[in-house]
């Protein structure tokens, strides 16, 4: 997957992402975002599918965790449309929208997927970035997010 690849999102879709983040704080959101890729690099999001938090209880304000079963079913659902997962969202409460140590050893260690994070900072969404994890550095890089 090439780095110059461009996210689009719908206004819709970049403000879904931040009602979750915000009604999960202090906790961390996570999902998974659907969509197709296009030639020339262009990722469209198309949906989300909201997923919970697994993680423990008591860590959830730093760390998420995605059910593995909700997951299969996420995907078996976007491939039934002609769709991908073309990756993940999460938030940050209280916390800039940057991948965390603890972000680039648990996502999937793929350059294929994006990685959306939004900062919500005291009940407010702050900012949304987007990330691919870079398989050769094994460091995660910005990607280019467009909001139509």
């Amino acid at each position: 997957m090439s780095a110059n690849r461009v996210i689009y999102l719908s206004e819709e879709v970049k403000q879904q992402i931040e009602e979750e983040g915000v009604r999960a704080f202090p906790n961390e959101c996570c999902g998974i975002l659907v969509g197709r890729d296009l030639d020339g690099g262009r990722r469209v999001i198309e949906r989300l599918v909201p997923m919970m938090n697994t993680f423990d209880a008591a860590e959830q304000y730093h760390r998420f965790t995605v059910d593995p079963k909700a997951q299969i079913e996420a995907e078996k659902s976007a491939d039934a449309e002609g769709k991908s997962v073309l990756g993940y969202y999460h938030s940050h409460p209280n916390h800039p929208a940057r991948p965390s140590e603890y972000d680039r050893q648990n996502m999937p260690p793929f350059s294929f997927y994006s990685q959306v994070i939004v900062s919500i900072m005291d009940r407010v969404p702050a900012e949304m970035t987007c990330w691919y994890l870079d398989e050769e550095s094994e460091q995660f890089a910005a990607t280019r997010m467009v909001v139509e």
